[in-house]
């Protein structure tokens, strides 16, 4: 299962000491490798005692009553591929609990970029697997570490260590077979997953690394040492991934490793992907990596921001981004919590069966509105596509290399107030005049479109209806978005991703922006919106976006950083 990602698209990243800037060219000699679990209903990806179960419900669909398909989606911090932050184990500052210090304030929305990436030190473990009694883990002692070590290299600053037993390989299937991932070992029918021991986290903590991963459900042995073991690494502000897999596809070292996962206000862990970049190419980037040099692009999802489509009027919303407390955790002096969201809440992919139907779609189930907006769509642009393409199907060398960030901002304020809403209109000519003074774009570079419009509006409500309520419903302008000839235009240039820090690429003009959608996803690209902070990046970059890997989902929550 969980078979890599071959790039087609591949790159060299050059990077310049003196100016710290980066160049970004495509080439064959690398390739991304997924190390993620799929996150599915049938599928153990919940931690198994107590915490709400991941759920999908595909409420909205392309239909009557909609032209888009989105999702529902229940999902806890602890589903799947997922991160630990060092307040998963450390109080809050002058809480006067046990630990506490200034980690325990760093949650994924603190988190920074450069904890996120570096390079990666696979250690096989896999002769400990299977390898304990009933409910109990073989555990990883800091003799596996140093003996690795001297086969290779002593582990230091920028380094990801990442335990390959071979457990999530081997036990991460469908139900009822699944059990054998997570309640069989909880209810002591068979032996757990391997994890290191307290005095093995400490070692490779003290040796300057950024962050620990397995390929087990959690950075933690069975029966009682998880406690002990989450401790010894968040305490030193080490991250972990958990539940990774596909380890085996790694080499020992030189591969450019990647954990993120949304930026959920105060959660003290998270849903995330975890992939890796092998090959001549990796390099490059492990050094940006090591230098900080990652700006994170990402919005906060917190329930009192304009995270979710309003829609225009009354009840044509989508489902707001929700915290819901499930219970407390008196050592740390917080609730655990899970989210529940639309597919497209804050920094997320639009994947082609967003907009598009499947294969076999009769068009008369659109609204006559609908129906009639195809018509006149296909006679000026030929014919709508079909796609099954969700967001786990997108591959993530798609979502991922040269940005080149096309600055629209100028278009701000050139809309006519008695046309609202309309936004300003993003054109293939506005495109090739930025050609004509940076260069030409190049196949599968990320295009990305600075507006300004999140950096300016995205604030806490009522305030924050600026960001999307009030330009959908014509209070104020919308912001810049493309129109079909900047889209057709982008796909002759063999762009595939296209991103904007506005909260959509549509614009707020229904018909036009159904338009867009339609000619993105007919041609195979994706968008990704809701970014921010663009004004970050030098002039060249190396853009990345990984969406959480669940199983046919028509948005692709998620986060995006650049390297440079």
């Amino acid at each position: 299962m969980n078979k890599p990602n071959i790039l087609s698209l591949l790159f060299v990243l050059v990077v310049s000491i003196s100016s710290r800037e980066t160049t970004i060219a495509n080439d064959q000699k690398s390739r991304f490798v997924d190390l993620s679990l799929i996150v599915a209903e049938n599928y153990p990806c919940t931690w198994a005692t107590g915490f709400p179960r991941f759920y999908i419900n595909h409420y909205i669909k392309i239909g009557s009553s909609s032209p888009y398909n989105s999702d529902l989606l229940q999902i806890d911090g602890n589903t799947g591929t997922q991160i630990d932050v060092p307040p998963h184990s450390i109080p809050r500052p002058n809480s006067g609990l046990r630990n506490a210090g200034p980690l325990g304030l760093e949650f994924t929305d603190k988190t920074p970029a450069w904890k996120l990436v570096g390079e990666a030190c696979v250690i096989d473990v896999t002769e400990l697997l299977d390898q304990a009694p009933n409910g109990a883990s073989p555990l990883v002692k800091k003799e596996h570490i140093i003996a690795w070590e001297k086969t290779h290299r002593p582990l230091g600053k920028g380094d990801v260590v990442l335990l390959r037993s071979g457990y999530s390989d081997k036990y991460y299937k469908p139900l009822p077979k699944g059990r054998r991932f997570l309640a069989l070992p909880l209810e002591k029918k068979s032996p757990a997953w391997p994890d290191p021991d307290p005095d093995c986290m400490v070692y490779m903590a003290e040796k300057g690394i950024t962050a620990v991963g397995c390929d087990s459900p959690t950075m933690g042995p069975m029966p009682d040492l998880a406690a002990a073991v989450h401790d010894e690494g968040l305490l030193r502000g080490l991250v972990f991934t958990e539940g990774a897999t596909n380890l085996k596809n790694l080499p020992a070292t030189g591969a450019f490793y990647c954990m993120m996962g949304p930026r959920h206000f105060e959660g003290p862990y998270g849903e995330g992907r975890a992939f890796a970049i092998v090959g001549e190419y990796a390099k490059p980037l492990i050094e940006a990596a090591k230098q900080k040099r990652v700006a994170d692009l990402s919005v906060v999802m917190a329930a009192n921001t304009p995270l979710t489509w309003p829609g225009k009027g009354v009840s044509r919303h989508r489902h707001p981004y929700t915290k819901a407390d499930f219970f407390y955790e008196p050592a740390l002096d917080i609730f655990h919590h899970t989210h529940l969201m639309d597919s497209h809440a804050g920094t997320h992919l639009v994947p082609p069966a967003y907009a598009l139907p499947g294969p076999g779609f009769k068009n008369k189930k659109y609204s006559p509105e609908v129906r009639q907006w195809l018509k006149e769509y296909e006679g000026r642009f030929g014919k709508r596509g079909t796609s099954r393409t969700t967001a786990e199907k997108v591959p993530l060398a798609q979502t991922s290399g040269n940005a080149r960030v096309i600055d629209v901002r100028q278009l701000v304020g050139q809309t006519n107030p008695n046309q609202w809403p309309a936004s300003p209109v993003i054109t293939a000519s506005l495109i090739k005049d930025y050609e004509a003074n940076f260069g030409s774009l190049k196949p599968k570079e990320i295009v990305i479109f600075h507006t300004g419009h999140v950096d300016t509006h995205f604030k806490a409500l009522p305030e924050g209806k600026a960001c999307m309520e009030n330009p959908i419903n014509g209070l104020s302008e919308g912001w810049p978005a493309p129109d079909v000839s900047a889209i057709f235009y982008l796909a002759k240039r063999g762009i595939l991703c296209v991103g904007t820090d506005a909260p959509t690429l549509g614009g707020v003009n229904q018909k036009d922006a159904l338009f867009t959608y339609w000619a993105l996803a007919t041609r195979g690209m994706v968008g990704i919106e809701f970014l921010t902070k663009l004004d970050q990046l030098p002039p060249k970059a190396f853009f990345i976006f990984a969406p959480v890997k669940i199983e046919g989902s028509h948005g692709g929550i998620g986060r995006a950083i650049a390297l440079y």
